[in-house]
């Protein structure tokens, strides 16, 4: 190759260069954002199946749009409601277990070491005790609570701050959410107007089928949740285990994760249910045995005919996607990769296939 102008090549090859770092850097820059817009496109897709379903039955679509938006905020103003006094009451147990410690003053140690020397009658409490206090007399004592001072401050200002980053995050997508899903006819149009017209028939099928897909997924993994929160919530009520309602919100949320979530969310509430106080073995076995015979009949009767209109997904596939989904955006690139592995197998099978076959 001979280049005529070395000056220009190299410029030119500056500039190409200089354009790809701003290009990433401004991905990098944006990543929020992008993520943000992602998912509130993967919600919006979600909620569609249920918007055209209202439409078949004669509403508008600023209608149905406006009542499917009102039914997923009251189911998680409800989840909410149920979640928020339970925990509220725990921690007001907490504290009155706390408090008598707390208000005893300076024979709150004496009454801590008679504890342990009753509970522990072949440990040197006196030496334990002793080391104690010689330690505290150092100025390494003086030090260390400095730094858990510190410590807890910069946990409390990094906690606040995310809880108002997330609160924030959660308004942009509901608000992009209802955009979106308000407007998904009109966006659709506008992205195969980009195509050249002797192939938008073929992209236009191929588009839709994947956006069904996707939707269709995300509806019966959200029924799937349903399900096992509600015959939870039953369930643990029957045996009488503690924190029914949480747990059988965790039995929801888990259930929205693929393949693992079932499994990992009937694991926590095991463990739930042998808590000292207000568990037992017993509960944790009658929950044990539920949630082993409920995992195979989701598997084997419930989620296929839930999930028969989504593009069915081999299982090696799924775990691949959803390893690579959460190292890459976490919680919610786990829950995103299953569609969009779906959507890869629907372009793997009818475009790449058939042109190979026609070579």
């Amino acid at each position: 190759m001979k280049i005529h102008s070395p000056f220009r090549t190299a410029l030119v090859a500056t500039l190409g260069v200089g354009l790809g770092i701003l290009l990433i850097n401004g991905v990098q820059t944006l990543s929020t954002i992008i993520l943000y817009i992602g998912t509130a496109l993967f919600l919006s897709l979600g909620l569609d199946p249920l918007v055209t379903f209202l439409e078949r039955r004669g509403l508008p679509r600023w209608a149905a749009v406006l009542v499917t938006i009102l039914a997923v905020l009251s189911v998680f103003a409800a989840v909410v409601l149920i979640v928020v006094p339970v925990l509220v009451d725990q921690v007001s147990q907490l504290v009155e277990q706390i408090s008598p410690l707390v208000q005893d003053g300076p024979g709150t140690i004496s009454s801590f070491r008679t504890w342990m020397t009753e509970t522990f009658p072949n440990l040197a409490v006196d030496d334990v005790f002793a080391y104690i206090n010689e330690w505290m007399a150092k100025d390494e004592w003086q030090n260390t609570v400095a730094g858990w001072t510190e410590s807890i401050g910069q946990g409390v200002l990094v906690v606040g701050g995310a809880v108002l980053a997330g609160g924030f995050g959660a308004f942009i997508v509901l608000i992009l959410t209802i955009y979106m899903t308000a407007s998904t006819p009109s966006l659709k149009r506008a992205v195969y107007q980009l195509v050249p017209a002797s192939k938008r028939e073929r992209f236009i099928d191929i588009a839709d089928q994947i956006t069904d897909s996707v939707g269709h997924y995300v509806m019966g993994q959200v029924s799937l949740g349903v399900i096992n929160g509600i015959l939870s919530m039953v369930y643990l009520s029957i045996i009488n285990a503690p924190f029914t309602a949480v747990l059988a919100v965790v039995a929801f949320f888990f259930s929205l994760i693929p393949l693992v979530g079932t499994l990992t969310g009937s694991t926590i509430i095991v463990l739930a249910c042998l808590l000292p106080g207000v568990g037992s073995p017993a509960t944790a076995l009658a929950a044990a045995i539920y949630y082993l015979i409920y995992m195979q009949v989701e598997a084997y009767f419930i989620a296929p005919r839930i999930m028969s209109r989504a593009v069915a997904v081999p299982g090696a596939v799924v775990v691949i996607a959803a390893l690579a989904g959460g190292s890459l955006l976490g919680l919610l690139g786990a829950l995103i990769a299953i569609p969009v592995a779906a959507s890869v197998l629907i372009i793997y099978r009818q475009v790449l296939i058939p042109r190979m076959n026609e070579r």
